[in-house]
């Protein structure tokens, strides 16, 4: 037999179904985000760590100009290595069908006979690379996908100096490029910079590294020192060019996933908590409001013997009821949202196998979350209808106390109609009550300034770094060091106006106990194709003393305008410098460290000029005939172009960026809504019979109307400049967690369109909100309403 609690559980649910759904909404958003995020960063982990183990990721790397083989067995003895393997890289021009730019591809060698022992590959299509053969590869899944590559195609390339034709026998991914980016770009373009695998033998005979290598991995012994055996490398592989051992947290791919789950983890803590905050709140003005309006009730209840806790437990559970039905919806909802958003991963990372999915320990979590902040929400509530006396909540509650108010006092009354005077005494009389209301909009404002906020840090990031940052139509990158000579080379290139060279030199950092391994770059004085902007604008000249470190760099060395650095070179006569930071850059992307060109010149210790690449204006009328001619140059390893670059932007991290923020705004619309129209449903509700005795005494619908939504507009209209402030510090708040990551960081911008975009839909939820309880309003049921409640 259902009790007479759960007959008057039925009719509330029913009654406050407007409010219950919106609660629901609210809650189903904030389950859906946290399950959803907290998902992919469980299956980004799970899976990150069988690949690795499966296909035996390496824990150090190095590479060296060239060694003779025999050096591996030296490397194999040094304590705490656990396995070696030897191999070739370089970086070629591919000649790739369909592209008129000049492609780069990074050939790495595998084992004729065998696969590798470290970092091994998983074929998607294809074959492995017959023993001996001399032009076949195997190509990396996001370069083939990117160009339509499919096994049987051929690529010619630039190998040493000599074309040769390439035969793409497989498809492949591995562990050690599950994300693939070139590291002097710091922008992802898989459709012009690619991975591809070569027969040892093969790629031995065209880069003339017969019994020598360039490259070598290694694994570690359980309980070894990382830093110590990285240390006994360096001292190695000094003599053979080595250009820094480093540690798999420092190697690229990896560290682009450890910063993608740092930023699900923070990002899904951080808007769950938002959202089911935002629920608690609404849990809490709905059942706070509801006693109130259910004094006589209670006082019944009470008299027919229920106790504190059975009348406790009657609204726990109308406040558990709303979690439940977001629940219902949001797991479903989280289950969608995660299979689209696995969907976006594969596009940036590759491995064998990646399907979202949320352990049960989640969904506890989520539910347990939930639960509780409805629990949270509903408490002194609860505790208020628990603790009212028979007595007193048989008596309605007693009338306010009127008085004059500050417009009375301010004699502002005589501009004011009685409508207006009556909302702003009201206003008065509750003014805990409007402040709450005022909380809980602001707040849903602040939900949609922080779901539109990716779109303007976007829009920000292409604004410096494509149009302030980098001017040159076209970046070329020498194979080795040249002469001053080859930029007047490069000015007799068909097309090319304009050729600023620049200098990239590999390097060690020191302060105190802290180093980085980086680059230095430098740059002509007076440049105009290349400018080091900080998120201000502001220009940064290259100095002709010291260096200028990005902010991130700086920061990880603990270093500050005016303190020293001990330079180590890692190449060339390997010199070592003591340096002063003549300044730091807030940058956006990547740590690196800056000089001019002359002074970088003199501190490798040359005579003349060198040159690592040059930054290219170019007639666009000529460009495809540059192109064509830049894919035969021998002494070019690699080229850029910034319209293709800013289109790979585009395609790939604004689109995922761009689903996620549609999401944060959808997500956010619900919010609003729910939340504005808790607060004037509530309103009704409370004023009803204040409203009904209007009515009755001679006012219209429209000037009761107009007391009720006049209130509600002006709280409302409060609310939005805190929800604007508010919103602001969410987002500093965000960029302050996820900016620890050191390969790409947002900017603290936003727009106007932003601020307008809140204001509107906050408005738009305010108008629907105001005609459905207009529309109640003015179906109000006045003998009904005005019945005593003694």
């Amino acid at each position: 037999m259902v009790s007479a609690l759960n007959r008057k559980l039925a009719r509330d649910l029913w009654h406050l179904r407007g409010q219950i759904i919106a609660v629901a909404l609210v809650v189903m958003c904030g389950i859906a985000i946290f399950v959803t995020l907290r998902g992919m960063l469980e299956t980004l982990v799970r899976e990150r760590a069988d690949y690795y183990s499966t296909y035996r990721f390496s824990e150090v790397f190095a590479n060296i100009k060239r060694a003779p083989e025999g050096v591996a067995r030296s490397i194999a003895q040094i304590p705490g290595v656990a396995t070696v393997e030897t191999g070739i890289t370089l970086e070629v021009t591919l000649d790739v069908p369909d592209l008129p730019e000049p492609a780069t591809g990074l050939v790495v060698s595998v084992p004729d006979r065998s696969r590798p022992v470290l970092n091994d590959l998983h074929i998607r299509r294809g074959r492995y690379v017959e023993p001996g053969a001399r032009n076949e590869v195997l190509v990396s899944e996001a370069f083939a996908r990117a160009n339509g590559i499919e096994p049987g195609a051929v690529i010619p390339a630039v190998i040493n100096g000599r074309w040769q034709r390439l035969n793409v026998v497989g498809i492949a991914i591995s562990p050690e490029f599950i994300y693939t980016l070139r590291p002097a770009s710091g922008i992802p373009d898989d459709r012009r910079y690619g991975v591809l695998w070569m027969g040892r033998t093969g790629l031995a005979h065209a880069y003339d590294m017969d019994g020598a290598f360039n490259r070598v991995v290694l694994t570690l012994a359980h309980g070894a020192s990382e830093a110590e055996v990285i240390d006994r490398l360096d001292r190695l592989l000094e003599r053979y060019g080595s250009l820094g051992a480093y540690a798999r947290a420092d190697h690229i791919s990896d560290k682009v996933i450890s910063d993608e789950i740092t930023q699900d983890r923070i990002y899904g803590a951080i808007l769950a908590a938002i959202f089911l905050g935002i629920a608690a709140f609404i849990i809490h003005i709905v059942l706070t409001r509801l006693v109130t309006t259910q004094r006589d009730q209670v006082a019944v209840l009470k008299a027919f013997g229920y106790g504190n806790g059975a009348i406790a437990w009657h609204y726990i559970k109308l406040a558990l009821a709303a979690v439940l039905i977001g629940a219902a919806f949001g797991l479903p909802l989280a289950a969608w949202l995660g299979a689209g958003l696995a969907g976006i991963y594969r596009d940036f990372f590759h491995f064998p196998r990646l399907v979202w999915s949320a352990s049960p320990g989640v969904i506890v979590l989520a539910l347990a979350v939930s639960f509780g902040a409805a629990l949270a929400g509903a408490l002194s509530a609860v505790r208020r209808a628990a603790r009212l006396p028979p007595a007193e909540a048989m008596r309605p509650e007693p009338p306010a106390r009127f008085r004059p108010g500050w417009i009375e006092r301010a004699g502002l009354q005589r501009w004011l109609t009685i409508a207006h005077r009556m909302i702003v005494r009201n206003l008065e009389r509750r003014p805990w009550k409007a402040a709450l209301t005022v909380i809980g909009i602001a707040l849903a404002v602040a939900i949609l300034v922080v779901g539109r906020y990716g779109i303007d840090a976007l829009d920000y990031i292409i604004d410096v770094e494509f149009r302030v940052a980098q001017r040159a139509d076209v970046t070329v990158e020498f194979a080795n060091p040249l002469s001053a000579s080859a930029r007047h080379a490069l000015l007799h290139l068909p097309g090319v106006t304009a050729a600023e060279p620049f200098r990239w030199v590999p390097v060690r950092l020191r302060h105190e106990h802290r180093s980085r391994r980086t680059a230095i770059v430098g740059l002509a004085p007076q440049g105009e194709l290349r400018a080091i902007v900080d998120l201000e604008y502001r220009a940064a000249t290259p100095p002709s003393e010291g260096l200028l470190l990005s902010a991130k760099l700086a920061d990880r060395l603990g270093v500050a305008p005016g303190g020293r650095v001990t330079v180590e070179v890692l190449e060339g006569r390997r010199p070592v410098a003591e340096l002063s930071v003549a300044g730091v850059v807030d940058d956006l992307i990547g740590a690196s460290a800056y000089m001019s060109l002359p002074a970088l010149n003199r501190l490798m210790n040359n005579e003349a000029m060198v040159l690592s690449g040059a930054f290219l204006a170019v007639d666009a009328e000529q460009r495809d005939a540059l192109y064509r001619h830049l894919k035969t140059l021998p002494a070019v390893r690699g080229v850029t172009v910034r319209g293709a670059m800013l289109a790979s932007f585009r395609d790939v991290i604004a689109r995922s960026l761009t689903v996620q923020t549609v999401m944060n705004i959808i997500f956010a619309c619900v919010i609003a809504f729910g939340v504005v129209y808790n607060s004037v449903r509530i309103a009704l509700s409370e004023r009803a019979h204040e409203l009904a005795s209007l009515r009755v005494l001679g006012f219209t619908e429209r000037e009761v109307g107009v007391m009720l939504l006049g209130e509600q507009a002006l709280l409302t209209a409060t609310a939005i400049p805190f929800g604007f402030a508010l919103g602001f510090g969410i987002c500093a708040a965000l960029v302050a967690a996820l900016n620890a990551q050191e390969t790409f960081r947002l900017p603290l911008v936003l727009t106007a369109e932003t601020f307008a975009f809140a204001f509107v839909v906050v408005f738009i939820a305010a108008l629907v909100s105001g005609l459905i309880v207009a529309r109640r309003l003015k179906h109000l049921d006045l003998v009904e309403v005005l019945k005593a409640r003694e």
